[in-house]
């Protein structure tokens, strides 16, 4: 079925921009792998788009084939949601063009590029928008979702520095959604996932954001309570331009980290000073420091800001086992605090861990409702990652992961951020939209009523109100 597909496609998308590409292919294989190597699908045709009009006619094809449809950016996803089994990945990395505004402080962007394109880009300038924290993450994927990193307490989520979208629909359509046009639809596009079409390109706010001093403290895993305790308190009252999230983890066998303490368990915080002064982060950084035994490192320095982006790229490169589970966190209890401390003990392989990523500061400015992200008065984002590059421990990772979810789930907010969740179910898709979901499902109902764009954390179309119902 598969190569007839593939045949299907070469006969019908004549003179089609880009590269159609199906299971017979040489290149089929490279073009099927996405990041997490945990997930194993084999789509019936990857179709390679390099523009707008390309994109129309493989949604078009899909649907005259009645073939399941995954969009594919970067292809990080942890659930694998960017590819399909015997159906049609429609892959967006050929449209690369970015296009810089410094006087405007604004970047176009193509909707397969990855984040370090476009952070060398506007670095160039002197200028950056929030981009996550690994350089090889598409723009598309986390910007639709949320988009959470070290730039978050300064300058708010990904989605809050969204100004324009250009967006192939269902229906073939191309619109621009913005705060002007498609109102509707540029809400449900700033957090709402893929759920409401194709974004070929999008439109960022820039800020002026050259260097950065960056870097890991890391304390021996025993002192995790002790660390924990005090950075919950100090964090949510430092300055918006110290970011700084904590982590469990332990330390790479490899340079610049010092012999002593490669491979050693650690509990962590990774730094991110956007002020104008370099000194001032060491008197920020300070209080939480002295009021701590003394670290095994404490290396923050001037960086360059892609610098700071690519820092964990050499750590988890594509290809490696990937279990991921999240949760929004307001408080940190103590009884939380010791269970973190617990399973940091337990951390299974080098590179699994877990973070906690500050989302106050200029996240909170934003209101409730003015995007799909329904937790604003959230502190932190969690995320429990189990990695590994062998195969034969995708076992363990998994279960280390999902045990210490599960014991710090009742101390959560309820919802997750959507880019860290895997396939999980709509229960736990509605708990992470909360009230935001109904007005979702009523425009995905408006944008997308087949759910054609269904392989994502899913929003299903509302249904229409029957004959003497309430509309």
């Amino acid at each position: 079925m598969s190569s007839t597909i593939a045949h299907a496609a070469r006969t019908e998308l004549t003179a089609f921009n880009g590269e159609l590409i199906g299971p017979d292919d040489t290149a089929y294989q490279q073009a099927r792998d996405v990041y997490n190597a945990m997930i194993d699908r084999h789509p019936a045709l990857v179709a390679r788009c390099a523009d707008a009009d390309a994109v129309v006619r493989v949604i078009a094809f899909a649907r005259a084939h009645d073939l399941p449809l995954a969009v594919r950016g970067g292809g990080h996803h942890g659930a694998g949601l960017g590819t399909v089994d015997d159906g049609v990945v429609l892959d967006l990395s050929p449209l690369k063009d970015i296009e810089v505004d410094p006087d405007s402080h604004t970047v176009r962007v193509g909707g397969g590029c990855v984040w370090g394109e476009v952070d060398r880009a506007t670095n160039a300038h002197g200028l950056a928008t929030p981009s996550g924290i690994i350089s090889t993450t598409g723009v598309g994927g986390l910007a639709t979702g949320g988009g959470l990193g070290h730039l978050t307490r300064k300058c708010g989520l990904t989605i809050d520095n969204l100004l324009e979208a250009e967006v192939v629909l269902a229906d073939g359509r191309k619109v621009i959604a913005s705060g002007y046009e498609n109102s509707d639809l540029f809400w449900a596009l700033r957090g709402g996932g893929g759920n409401f079409g194709v974004v070929t390109s999008f439109l960022f706010r820039l800020h002026e954001i050259s260097t950065v001093v960056a870097g890991p403290t890391f304390w021996p895993v025993e002192d995790s309570a002790e660390v924990l305790a005090a950075y919950r308190d100090f964090i949510l009252n430092a300055p918006r331009e110290l970011n700084g999230f904590f982590l469990h983890g332990t330390v790479p066998p490899a340079p610049p980290f010092p012999e002593e303490i490669q491979l050693r368990k650690t509990a962590g915080i990774v730094w991110c000073w956007t002020g104008a002064d370099p000194d001032a982060a060491a008197r920020e950084m300070a209080p939480l420091l002295d009021a701590l035994p003394a670290p095994l490192l404490h290396a923050p320095m001037v960086l360059r800001h892609p610098e700071l982006q690519t820092m964990f790229d050499g750590l988890y490169p594509p290809g490696h086992q990937w279990y991921w589970r999240a949760d929004f966190v307001e408080t940190i209890p103590d009884d939380a605090v010791a269970l973190h401390a617990k399973f940091g003990a337990e951390v299974p392989t080098m590179q699994s861990t877990m973070h906690l990523y500050p989302i106050d500061g200029a996240a909170h400015d934003v209101g409730q409702d003015a995007t799909p992200w329904a937790y604003r008065h959230a502190n932190w984002a969690s995320v429990y990652a189990g990695v590994d590059p062998d195969p034969a421990n995708a076992e363990l990772v998994k279960r280390w992961t999902v045990d210490y979810f599960d014991a710090l789930h009742p101390y959560s907010a309820g919802g997750a951020y959507v880019n860290m969740m895997m396939d999980e179910g709509q229960e736990r898709v509605r708990a992470s939209y909360r009230d935001n979901y109904a007005r979702l499902a009523r425009i995905k109902a408006d944008r997308d009523p087949g759910n054609v764009f269904r392989l994502n954390q899913n929003i299903q179309p509302a249904s229409k109100p029957t004959h003497g119902s309430r509309p």
